[in-house]
């Protein structure tokens, strides 16, 4: 398990990885002929057997997403790949679209053949123009080999491939969100039922998958479920990218099987920084709880991070050592949280909002014990009850920082400001400084 596992980053150190050409030299492009002899239904299996399972977050079986487009009813059928990856601490696609879109293309290919679906539509995050140029002469490139357009490959297989720049909201990495937003619509979640799979672009038929996801389809095809199943674990098969960052000494992406730990990753990137040890940690971004020190040998995989109270998610793996405030953290969390709520749901809108009103208080020492109950009641509040998973995410920082830094909280109050404010008090970082190992 202490080893990588360069499937999807092979080829980054290939300085001419993204064009064509460069991806024809690391097995590009060989999936596909493999596909368009198989019947459509064939290749779902094969995903099915696979195990594959979503890598935006959710963990949902990629195959069996697939199986749920109905067949024969005569409407259109869509592809929507989402790259508008917002989460803070998520890291993963971007670097992958820069360096590697012509597997991601690729993958679109084989994913639309599959659902018979004959437009794709890439949607992506907005601010980043080099990757929007980038992909879009990828695409071009798929178009002028006869990878997408008419025909392709003498199969009388057609496909449009879209790229699609979003504008910037966070809330558009939700799946219904980002259709409505897709449509040219205000980018808010959708009342489910209906689901994509039944009514989602344009009221057809619609598979919404994760960059990733759909990138490591044509490896599953070039290589068979066997080998595939040779990474990960039984119920988490297969590679992934783990993003590290913060105070790690070698920060990026480390590309290898589910269910490594972070002590093993930590090993692999040179430790926390030098002098210092870890302090929390998030084990898919910071919608996800965090875990401590205490959680360093947790398998990385969906069941692994399920069992010790967090949720795998993106892989987004923050690294906070011990001169960091955590209720400073989760304040600027809860922050990002507020201003990006849609404000179509109660729960969420008002829930983020009071939030930071109640986190600034505590981080400047001018809260009261009452707030940490107010903080999980409200908690409770929003938990389940807004209209899509933002306003989940949003309590996750809040109520697990409570529940493993509740005398981090409760040190603010009595010093009347943040402790870890070195201006302000010297009474509670040091002490802190000097006690544990580094990681």
């Amino acid at each position: 398990m202490s080893k990588l596992s360069p499937v999807l980053s092979r080829a980054w150190d290939d300085p001419r990885s993204y064009t064509l050409e460069g991806y024809r030299r690391h097995d590009g492009y060989q999936a596909i002929g493999k596909a368009l002899a198989m019947p459509p239904d064939d290749v779902i299996k094969l995903v099915k057997d696979s195990g594959l399972r979503g890598r935006g977050g959710a963990g949902f079986p990629t195959g069996m997403k697939w199986s749920f487009i109905p067949q024969g009813d005569n409407k259109p059928h869509y592809l929507v790949v989402n790259a508008d990856e917002s989460e803070p601490g998520t890291c993963k696609d971007i670097p992958f679209l820069m360096a590697n879109p012509h597997e991601l293309i690729e993958g679109i290919i084989i994913a639309c053949y599959a659902i018979r679906a004959d437009r794709a539509f890439i949607y992506l995050r907005g601010e980043v123009v080099h990757v929007l140029r980038r992909l879009q002469a990828a695409v071009r490139e798929a178009y002028e080999a006869g990878y997408a357009g008419k025909n392709i490959l003498g199969s009388g297989f057609d496909l449009e491939i879209v790229v699609h720049a979003g504008a910037g909201a966070y809330i558009c990495g939700e799946e219904t969100a980002l259709l409505d937003s897709l449509e040219g619509y205000r980018g808010q979640p959708r009342l489910r039922p209906p689901f994509p799979a039944i009514e989602g672009l344009y009221a057809s038929p619609t598979v919404v998958n994760n960059v990733e996801s759909v990138a490591s389809v044509p490896a599953i095809l070039r290589n068979g479920v066997d080998w595939f199943r040779s990474f990960g674990t039984e119920k988490s098969p297969g590679f992934v990218l783990y993003s590290l960052s913060g105070h790690v000494t070698r920060p990026g992406q480390y590309e290898g099987p589910l269910g490594m730990t972070l002590r093993e990753l930590l090993d692999l990137a040179g430790g926390v920084r030098a002098g210092h040890r870890l302090k929390f940690w998030t084990p898919g971004g910071s919608s996800t709880p965090l875990l401590t020190e205490e959680h360093l040998d947790v398998p990385l995989d969906f069941e692994g991070v399920g069992a010790a109270g967090s949720m795998l998610g993106t892989r987004a793996l923050q690294i906070f050592d011990e001169t960091v405030c955590v209720v400073r953290t989760v304040l600027r969390w809860s922050e990002f949280y507020k201003h990006e709520s849609c404000g179509k749901c109660t729960p969420c809108r008002e829930g983020t909002y009071w939030y930071v009103q109640m986190l600034q208080r505590l981080e400047s020492g001018k809260g009261t014990d009452t707030d940490l109950e107010k903080l999980l009641d409200l908690s409770d509040n929003i938990l389940g009850r807004a209209f899509c998973a933002l306003g989940d995410g949003a309590t996750s920082p809040v109520t697990s920082s409570i529940q493993y830094f509740r005398d981090e909280y409760l040190e603010h109050l009595r010093s009347g400001c943040c402790p870890f404010d070195p201006a302000l008090s010297t009474a509670w970082a040091p002490a802190l400084a000097t006690t544990g190992a580094r990681a």
